[in-house]
């Protein structure tokens, strides 16, 4: 069988670029990797995507939905779904993140206001079209049981790596059956697209294009069908950076005053709201428990640096009523200084 990398250059030789040079972009928290392809004035990116770990055909289909819909999304330019290559239109360099390490200290302020207000913007003009609109044909549906899977990251990976201890399944059961309550208000919203990784490492600034085709997509090969308070949450509370009380408040008036159910206070805006803390909650547990994995699985400890920030996150939203059982748990079984790096997962690298 060829080797990896002679799938690569036979898949780019096919397509064009056989006289191309390589340059690595990125590996990413999966097992995906990207190389820039240049020829010339030409550039693609290339998404290394290896089955059976990874599957390409949800990027393409959610690719082009999204394109379909007037979003800036790379448009797919090779496709190899059984080896798992695609050649990529090229975005640039110019993640939200690398544009603000890369502004000037005069300008950064302002400049984060435009990105933010330009990922706001796309989830606003995405969440006002209608569900059918909205969705790809057969999206798979965010689930009560993908909602345990992923808060069960945190005891299966981070409580072991913390404590020295597997949990128990009692206590493992005591923590499904909190989340299974809290959850409840989640799955009763009107399900819309959910990109679900939507953060600044995954967009990309555009400013020669208009409106929300400004803000380049990535990393949307996981989308479901869920409620629109996802990706809001996932801008606002990045697991990645820390982002100022007052330009977070900016960006929620501005989804709101752009949603015109949420516009005035009433049930959809509770509703919306506690919604909104829940989901942070199950997702910042889920991610504290994916740092953990990554680190002691995958030998990948980079990421364990931000496991006090999504701590701190997590218990702000742990806060709401509705996530009153959960706090409980915790309390009980990850108290406070048993929230922070594990070092049994340092010991593991």
């Amino acid at each position: 069988m060829p080797s990896r990398d002679a799938a690569i250059v036979a898949f780019l030789a096919s397509n064009g670029w056989d006289n191309a040079s390589r340059s690595t972009l990125a590996d990413d928290a999966s097992f995906r990797r990207y190389e820039r392809i240049s020829d010339g004035g030409r550039t693609v990116v290339l998404m290394d995507a290896p089955p059976p770990k990874e599957d390409v055909r949800p990027f393409t289909k959610i690719a082009g939905h999204l394109i379909e819909l007037g979003f800036s999304a790379p448009r797919i330019l090779a496709e190899d779904s059984e080896t798992g290559l695609l050649l990529l239109e090229d975005f640039g360099d110019d993640t939200f993140t690398r544009a603000l390490a890369s502004a000037p200290e005069t300008e950064w302020e302002a400049l984060e206001e435009r990105l933010y207000a330009s990922a706001t913007d796309v989830l606003s003009d995405l969440h006002n079209r209608s569900g059918e609109d909205a969705l790809p044909v057969n999206l798979p549906r965010y689930t009560m049981d993908r909602y345990l899977d992923e808060v069960l990251l945190l005891t299966d990976w981070y409580q072991p790596a913390i404590t020295g201890q597997v949990i128990s399944a009692e206590n493992r059961a005591a923590y499904t059956t909190a989340w299974q309550g809290a959850l409840k208000p989640v799955l009763a919203t009107e399900p819309t697209l959910v990109l679900r990784d939507y953060h600044v490492d995954n967009l990309v600034w555009l400013p020669s294009r208009d409106g929300v085709q400004r803000c380049g997509l990535l990393d949307f090969q996981d989308a479901l069908a869920g409620p629109a308070a996802y990706d809001l949450m996932s801008l606002l509370e990045d697991a990645r950076r820390d982002i100022r009380l007052a330009l977070r408040d900016r960006m929620w008036r501005r989804y709101i005053s752009a949603t015109p159910n949420l516009r005035e206070p009433g049930p959809a805006r509770d509703q919306f709201e506690t919604v909104f803390a829940i989901l942070a909650a199950q997702r910042h547990a889920k991610v504290i428990g994916i740092f953990t994995r990554l680190c002691v699985r995958d030998a990948k400890p980079d990421y364990l640096v931000h496991i006090p920030r999504v701590w701190k996150l997590l218990e702000a939203n742990l806060r709401h009523p509705a996530l009153a059982s959960v706090a409980e748990w915790m309390n009980t079984h990850l108290p406070a200084d048993r929230r922070g790096i594990p070092n049994s997962a340092m010991a593991e690298t």
